[in-house]
C-alpha cells in the first residue's frame, strides 16, 4: 500500500499562518495536519504502508526533512515530488506518478477525519464523502440503489447531491489511475480551467471500474483559522494526553482539560483551557486562554483570548480579543 499526499497549495485561506509555514505543517493539537492525516490513514488501511509520497511546492530543505521523518516514524519509505504550477488535482497526483502502482490511497493534506473502519482493498475504488449543507464548493457524488457511485460532479451550482468528496481516495490499481490522469494531460482536458481528478474517475467508471462511497464519523476542514481552531478543539476532545508537557513550569496557574502543552512551556498567573494547544518554549503570563492554538517560542502577557490562533515567535501583550496573528508578529 502507498499513500500519496498532494500538498503543494499556497494555503491562502489560512493566512497569515501559511506565509512562513506550509498549511499541512500547521499544528493541530500539537501535531502537523499532514502527520495526523497519514497516521489516521495508516491506522485504517489494514495493511502495511510501504511508501508515503508527498507532492510539495517550493517548501525548502527543512520541510522536506520533516516530511521524510513523518514517513520514517510510520515505518514507511518517504519520497518527495514537486508540483511547480497549480494545474489541478489530477495534475498534482500525477506529479508522483512513480508511486502510482498497486493499491494507493490519495489524501489531500487540508483535511482531517475521524473514523472507525478497515479499508476494503478488494473494491476497485473508494471515495470518502460527507454530507454538507452547501455542496457548491465541493466535488460531489451520486449513487445508485446498489450504493455504487454513478456520477462525479465538480462544484455543482445547482443541487444534484449533498455528498461532498472530502479529499481521500482508495484505488486498487494505481497504474490504471495513472493512465487516466496522463490521458487528461496529454489531451488538455480541463474543467473550470484545471485538470480535475473527477474527470479521471469518470473515465475509469466508463471503462467498468466500480467506486463505492466511504463514510467517516467526522470530517474536519483545516482550511482557515476558524476551521483550524475548531479542528483543534475536536481533536483534543477525542485524543488522550500524550508525552507532552516535558519541563512544564507552573506558578499559580490552572489547566482546564483537554489541552495540549508542549515542552519547556512556562505558565504564570493564568488559566489555560479548555481546548488550548500550546507549542514548545512558549511563555504565558497573567492571562486567560480558551479554545486557542498557540505555536512555538511565543510570549503572551496580560491577555484574555478565546477562539484565536497565534503563530511562532510572536510577542503579544493585549486585552480581550479574538485574534489571528502570524509568525514573528509583535503586538502591544
Amino acid at each position: 500500500m502507498k499513500i500519496i499526499v498532494p500538498m503543494a497549495g499556497r494555503g491562502s485561506r489560512l493566512r497569515p499562518h501559511t506565509l512562513t509555514v506550509p498549511k499541512p505543517l500547521v499544528p493541530i493539537a500539537g501535531k502537523p495536519i499532514v502527520q495526523r492525516l497519514v497516521e489516521d490513514i495508516t491506522r485504517v488501511c489494514g495493511q502495511k504502508v510501504d511508501e508515503i509520497a508527498f507532492v510539495i511546492g517550493d517548501f525548502g530543505a527543512v520541510v522536506k526533512a520533516e516530511l521524510l521523518e513523518i514517513a520514517k516514524n510510520l515505518n514507511a519509505k518517504g519520497s518527495i515530488y514537486h508540483q511547480d504550477e497549480a494545474l489541478g488535482t489530477a495534475h498534482a497526483i500525477l506529479c508522483a506518478k512513480e508511486a502510482l502502482e498497486g493499491p494507493v490511497v490519495v489524501a489531500f493534506a487540508d483535511t482531517l477525519f475521524r473514523a472507525d473502519f478497515t479499508l476494503d482493498t478488494e473494491k476497485d475504488g473508494i471515495i470518502w464523502v460527507q454530507k454538507v449543507e452547501d455542496p457548491r464548493a465541493y466535488g460531489v457524488v451520486k449513487m445508485n440503489e446498489n450504493n455504487v457511485i454513478t456520477d462525479f460532479i465538480e462544484k455543482p451550482q445547482e443541487f444534484v447531491s449533498d455528498l461532498a468528496i472530502i479529499g481521500i481516495y482508495f484505488f486498487k490499481d494505481g497504474l490504471k489511475l495513472c493512465g487516466e490522469l496522463q490521458y487528461l494531460i496529454d489531451n488538455n482536458i480541463k474543467e473550470k480551467g484545471e485538470f480535475q481528478l473527477t474527470n479521471a474517475l469518470e473515465n475509469m467508471k466508463q471503462k467498468g471500474a466500480e467506486f463505492y462511497p466511504g463514510k467517516v464519523d467526522e470530517w474536519l476542514d483545516c482550511g482557515n483559522p476558524v476551521a483550524a481552531v475548531h479542528a483543534n478543539k475536536r481533536v483534543l476532545e477525542y485524543t488522550a494526553n500524550d508525552e507532552s508537557r516535558k519541563a512544564l513550569k507552573i506558578e499559580n496557574a490552572q489547566i482546564l482539560e483537554p489541552c495540549f502543552i508542549g515542552a519547556n512551556v512556562q505558565l504564570k498567573n493564568c488559566t489555560i483551557g479548555p481546548f488550548v494547544s500550546i507549542g514548545n518554549d512558549t511563555c504565558i503570563t497573567n492571562s486567560t486562554i480558551k479554545n486557542t492554538i498557540i505555536q512555538n517560542n511565543t510570549t503572551i502577557v496580560d491577555a484574555d483570548l478565546e477562539d484565536s490562533m497565534i503563530g511562532n515567535h510572536v510577542e503579544y501583550k493585549g486585552g480581550k480579543k479574538r485574534i489571528s496573528i502570524g509568525d514573528y508578529s509583535k503586538i502591544g
